[in-house]
């Protein structure tokens, strides 16, 4: 039954593949074209369509209060062919996409090289990847049977003809035959180009069709063949120097054509071995091999480097020529939080990775790598800007932190281009693990003590070792404590969601007669009481608001609801952050003492061993193994509650 199976699979995807094929002569595919003028296209077109069709969506129609903040009015789309892969790089993605939308209306941009410029780790190759799996993945294209170049099957009809022709198809007919195929076509069909045969075929990085890759090459040993092709001088006993039959067009800008070519690391290459860049953009030819003249080419060129080889690229004059056909989109690393938990996920995710990965660990992970890419400001902190760039809303002495984030990106121009790449964190997660084998689970703790060796023995100036271990050793320590106390708190209080909403539920009751100067009805005697401004006070005080200030804050609360509920929104005590902040202290500070007692405590009594019982349980439900809550319970008691 099991090779039965794998015949079966065998089978059907032959049988797919075939039925996608499709084989005839020129003017059967003339006929096909005038059903379906879009089935010629040129590379950038295809390529924009291929990313457009997946699907476009606003980044605001979403349920994440936090991107709705972050974006305000700020019209950026989300490009479905690119979402699942890359995380907090939206308006870079948007340039991208951009650059083929223009170079699709075959504007000036159709004619210049993309160039991806970024710090090592930042997506650069991972985004020029996507786009060659999406071209693998993509329908065929037809083309010329037997060119080296797989080009464009139109190009066998003669100059004279294409105006003709280009009205009865509805289709502009651009480019020229390559040598090759214009010596078959005189030599082999005596000129009679209807009759020349057309297929398909599909986009193949690994076939090298339509995509080709140029890595860096020796500086002493650049040759030009990797770009432009080059003579077969087997053959040269056998035809003159002249004779196509010698040429091998497989360079990398041959293979490109009716796709793309990615220049890996370009500016580490001699600028002269760089010139084939200049025709093949603007005039959209290259030089063929020996004498044969020039040949046209159909691709997008994409290149990619880090920023110091761009700088200094840019510096010589002399490069002038090849600078102006450039297109320069940044690709900064992730600033967002939340996003760059999502990376690491997604690593995780595609790797072997199998270990159990406590709660916090990638946050305080992500929260290390995006505070050493933050340029510090006057206007608050660098933990406060890394929460605002999370979309998040701070609250400092009962009051929502103004601060706008635009405002702190136009200052800060050149944030995210340096700072702790993603691999460097991958790095801490597997040390992590390979120190903690027999328990196969990495949590916040020894992520943090991996990511301080780490730092410690890298290569790094003074003065930004100092500030790398200053986060992983003090501000760092003191979030975990913090994020530790609210989950231990969490798992002490039973049902703590709904004891917050209740709480939640009874301050608006008695703020809002406060405000309104009415009287409260208890919801369960039904009897009316005046406010219990005691009661309003223990919460209040939580986060400092005390005196008259109470007035103000009450106000502020019932008014900001008032207008959420209004806008058809759900009310919960989550949604005033001052409010939520509040609550979630003064649960914190009811069980305290009773936390503290018990998780430090080395013998329990009854009623003690059953609470601490029930909180581990809690614990392992919300997350946690058996081996990472041990490692954090014994970190809380010895460092949180000290007394």
């Amino acid at each position: 039954m099991e090779g039965n199976d794998f015949s079966r699979v065998i089978q059907k995807d032959r049988a797919a593949r075939q039925a996608k094929q499709w084989k005839g002569t020129l003017l059967e595919y003339l006929d096909l074209v005038k059903a379906d003028p879009t089935i010629v296209k040129l590379s950038h077109a295809r390529i924009y369509d291929l990313i457009i069709s997946v699907g476009i969506a606003d980044i605001q129609n979403t349920d994440d209060p936090r991107t709705r903040r972050l974006y305000k009015d700020e019209a950026v789309k989300v490009y479905s062919f690119f979402a699942d892969e890359f995380f907090g790089i939206e308006r870079t993605i948007a340039q991208i996409v951009r650059y083929f939308h223009s170079a699709s209306l075959k504007g000036e941009e159709s004619r210049q090289v993309l160039y991806l410029m970024g710090p090592v780790g930042s997506g650069k190759t991972s985004l020029v990847e996507r786009i060659q799996r999406g071209l693998e993945q993509a329908a065929p294209v037809y083309s010329i049977q037997g060119c080296p170049m797989h080009e464009e099957p139109l190009h066998l009809i003669p100059r004279h003809l294409r105006r003709e022709f280009e009205k009865m198809l509805g289709v502009h007919i651009e480019g020229d035959l390559c040598p090759v195929c214009r010596y078959r076509l005189k030599e082999d069909y005596n000129q009679r180009y209807e009759e020349f045969p057309i297929e398909t075929r599909n986009f193949s990085k690994r076939n090298r069709v339509g995509i080709g890759v140029v890595p860096p090459v020796d500086p002493n040993n650049q040759d030009t063949s990797v770009l432009i092709g080059s003579e077969d001088i087997s053959k040269l006993d056998q035809y003159s120097e002249g004779d196509p039959r010698v040429l091998e067009l497989n360079g990398a800008l041959n293979v490109g054509d009716r796709g793309m070519v990615e220049f890996i690391e370009v500016f580490k290459n001699e600028t002269e071995y760089l010139h084939a860049m200049i025709t093949a953009t603007q005039e959209k030819v290259i030089p063929a091999p020996g004498r044969h003249g020039m040949v046209y080419v159909d691709t997008t060129i994409i290149a990619h480097s880090n920023e110091a080889e761009w700088q200094k690229f840019k510096a010589d004059h002399t490069n002038e020529a090849i600078l102006d056909r450039i297109v320069v989109v940044k690709v900064p690393y992730n600033l967002r939080l939340s996003e760059e938990v999502k990376i690491y996920q997604k690593i995780i995710r595609h790797s072997d990775f199998r270990a159990h990965v406590a709660p916090h660990t990638l946050e305080l992970a992500s929260m290390f790598a995006i505070l050493s890419r933050l340029e510090p400001t006057s206007k608050c902190d660098l933990m406060t800007k890394l929460r605002l760039y999370n979309g998040e809303e701070v609250v400092e002495k009962g009051r929502t932190k103004k601060v706008d984030v635009q405002e702190l990106k136009e200052d800060a121009k050149r944030e995210g281009m340096s700072g702790i790449s993603t691999r460097f964190i991958m790095k801490a997660l597997d040390n992590a693990l390979s120190d903690n084998v027999s328990g196969n689970c990495i949590n916040p703790i020894n992520v943090r003590e991996a990511l301080i060796a780490m730092t410690k023995e890298a290569d790094l100036p003074d003065d930004m070792r100092k500030q790398y271990l200053e986060f992983l050793q003090d501000t760092l320590h003191k979030e975990y404590l913090d994020l530790l106390e609210k989950e231990i708190t969490r798992a002490f209080v039973y049902s703590y969601q709904e004891q917050a909403e209740a709480l939640f539920q009874n301050y608006l009751d008695h703020a809002e007669a406060y405000v309104n100067k009415t009287r409260v009805r208890d919801r369960n005697t039904r009897e009316e009481l005046s406010p219990d401004e005691g009661f309003l006070k223990s919460i209040e005080e939580q986060i400092a608001i005390i005196g008259s200030a109470a007035d103000g804050f009450r106000q502020e609360v019932i008014a900001y609801l008032w207008s959420t509920s209004r806008r058809g929104e759900k009310v919960s005590y989550r949604s005033y952050e001052p409010l939520k902040e509040a609550i979630e202290k003064k649960l914190m500070s009811s069980v305290r003492d009773i936390s503290r007692i018990i998780t430090k405590a080395r013998t329990r009594d009854e009623d003690q061993g059953d609470k601490y019982n029930s909180m581990v349980k809690n614990l392992l439900e919300n997350g946690y193994c058996e081996s990472c809550v041990d490692v954090v319970l014994k970190y809380a008691a010895n460092n949180l509650w000290k007394d």
